[in-house]
């Protein structure tokens, strides 16, 4: 911990927070690594959207249900045993892939299972913890270089995972990949021990917030935003890596796709969060929204990889215009809201909920356009400028959101971004 604490030049960094950054650097890397590349993994082995498609359901059905258990069991044991739930399946994921991927399609449910239900714990977990560990006076240095651990990881991560898969033979590559992200976590694991414990206190009071949508128009106008953004990222998350490999043929056009994308997303978000003002936050999510909005079209009546890295350089300057106010919007409305403090588990959960529901309602019309289209390209892009429009609704949901900042209740917490933790595009 003193080597990291000279490295960083902060001595008075707590050792939990350091370790937390350790093992959030890991995930990133882990995640980055391999899961841009699993569903070209599983594309080559199943040459069907239907299949592509189900797995993905998978993911994020088990997502929210892994988050209302975690939720729960967070407020019965230590929260770090919760996220080493979310590790090991993780890790158990990759194990899963490394030894039946051959057998994809037999097992493409069980993949999908596995990696909502690490997600799930995971997530749930590191939020909560954030909130526990950091103070207002570290908060900034934790979110500052967590977001650059972030950014390199997806920088770094991708465009090495396709130079290597591009120069082995067979699936040798994907094999190394996903030994290399089973090794991060396990090392994760191991580093969680070392983390002190987290009592756990209180009730789950779940159908309490779900009920506060009544009671509070700004929390129900929120929780409409994230539905309407899960539309757009359930489909656009996985469909856009495997339009760039069925374009380029190779995993190494994806990873530069991908190193573009994230390295211009990086300099996105330093700009948004130095000069977007709290006036100007409604301005910048309508801007970013019609520019996202506007990037589908870019890729809609035809597809060629210059057209998709136009694609990725729109997208990743507007999609932190968009995102960077609307966490910050819902941070200010929960910290508004009702014992905020003592019911910052169930909000994290309800909010994950709404942006679930969203994802699968993106996916099941991506799955009932690919049967009615008989696994043909053309529905899927008609589709996309349908659920495209996901990221433009959520101005028109917020419209009536005060932008004035009020006293909160829970002091500071709207400094730290509400996370699911997926790597790959989410525009």
């Amino acid at each position: 911990m003193k080597f990291l604490q000279n490295v960083l030049d902060e001595k008075k960094i707590p050792k939990d927070l350091l370790l937390l950054l350790v093992i959030s650097g890991l995930y990133f890397l882990g995640v980055a690594l391999s899961n841009t590349f699993v569903n070209v993994f599983l594309w080559k082995h199943t040459k069907s959207f239907i299949d592509i498609g189900l797995y993905n359901l998978m993911i994020v059905i088990f997502q929210p249900l892994t988050f209302l258990v975690s939720g729960r069991l967070a407020k019965k044991i230590d929260r770090v045993i919760v996220l080493r739930f979310g590790i090991s399946f993780l890790a158990l994921f990759f194990i899963s892939v490394l030894f039946l991927g051959n057998l994809a399609r037999d097992f493409l449910l069980l993949f999908g299972i596995l990696l909502g239900i690490g997600y799930g714990f995971f997530w749930c977990a590191f939020n909560i913890l954030t909130f526990e560990i950091t103070e207002p006076d570290t908060r900034d240095f934790f979110n500052g270089f967590e977001g650059i651990l972030s950014s390199v990881g997806g920088m770094i991560g991708p465009a090495f995972a396709g130079w290597l898969i591009s120069e082995l033979p067979n699936d040798l590559g994907y094999k190394w990949i996903f030994a290399l992200s089973l090794a991060l976590f396990a090392l994760a694991i191991f580093i969680s021990f070392f983390i002190n414990s987290r009592l756990a206190e209180g009730r789950f009071y779940l159908r309490r917030i779900l009920m506060e949508k009544k009671n509070n128009r700004n929390w129900d106008d929120i929780l409409d935003a994230h539905f309407v953004q899960g539309i757009r990222e359930g489909t656009f998350f996985f469909i856009i890596g495997i339009w760039v490999f069925l374009t380029t043929k190779s995993e190494w056009a994806l990873g530069k796709f991908t190193l573009i994308e994230s390295a211009i997303m990086f300099l996105s978000y330093y700009a948004v969060s130095k000069w977007v003002k709290t006036d100007m936050r409604k301005k910048a999510i309508l801007i970013g929204g019609l520019l996202l909005y506007g990037s589908v079209f870019l890729i809609t009546f035809k597809l060629n990889y210059p057209l998709l890295l136009i694609y990725a350089v729109v997208t990743s300057i507007a999609y932190p215009l968009l995102t960077v106010p609307f966490t910050s919007l819902t941070f200010d409305t929960i910290g508004k809201g009702w014992k905020a403090k003592e019911m910052r588990i169930e909000y994290i959960v309800v909010r994950e909920l709404y942006y679930n529901l969203g994802r699968i309602v993106s996916i099941l019309l991506f799955l009932a356009v690919v049967m009615l289209f008989k696994n043909d390209e053309t529905g899927i892009r008609y589709l996309m400028l349908v659920i495209g429009a996901g990221h433009l609704a959520i101005y028109f949901c917020l419209s009536g959101l005060p932008l004035k900042r009020e006293k909160r209740s829970m002091k500071n917490d709207a400094r730290h971004p509400l996370r699911d933790g997926e790597s790959g595009s989410p525009v």
